[in-house]
């Protein structure tokens, strides 16, 4: 019995470690409000889709939406992130988020990492208690760097990218 206490602190100290080297490397600019605390992290893994457009006289790829799967610790899938920007988790309960701010940590190779508010709620599920997202430890999802011109105005292209998010509740 007192070696399955000890092994119970051990385990909750390793926890407790992680979670605040974990609070250690979100940016200032991307932290959540004071009082909430993180319900669900996941990884995703998918892609960004870019859209060519004219702007003011000019071709760009311009974001459409995101398209990926969310993978929990061990690898299952949990849930899907796609166009709203919206998260899904697997009971059915999804949340429609706004971008707050940004931080650009690698801007030659990596989306940026993001501070999302919760919008609306939809389902009864783990989302519904959902308030914030952070999108941390980004790879790739960058707009492609050329190919959109008058002959791709309206072509698509999707770019891999992967990022962790973590999802706040009171």
């Amino acid at each position: 019995m007192v070696n399955t206490m000890i092994k119970k602190i051990v385990i909750l100290s390793v926890l407790l470690q992680g979670a605040v080297h974990a609070e250690a490397v979100i940016p200032k600019q991307i932290k959540v409000p004071e009082g909430y605390s993180p319900i669900l992290t996941v990884h995703a893994q998918g892609a960004q889709i870019y859209q060519c457009a004219l702007k003011q006289g000019e071709y760009t790829w311009e974001t459409l939406a995101p398209d990926a799967k969310l993978f929990d610790d061990e690898g299952k899938i949990v849930g899907n992130h796609t166009a709203g920007p919206v998260w899904e988790y697997k009971e059915g309960s999804r949340v429609v988020g706004r971008v707050v701010n940004k931080v650009d940590k690698a801007p030659d190779t990596a989306i940026s990492w993001l501070l999302v508010e919760v919008v609306s709620h939809q389902g009864d599920g783990l989302f519904s208690g959902v308030d914030f997202i952070n999108r941390i430890n980004t790879h790739g999802g960058l707009p492609p760097t050329s190919g959109c011109n008058a002959n791709h105005l309206g072509g698509e292209k999707r770019v891999a990218y992967t990022a962790d998010y973590i999802f706040y509740g009171k």
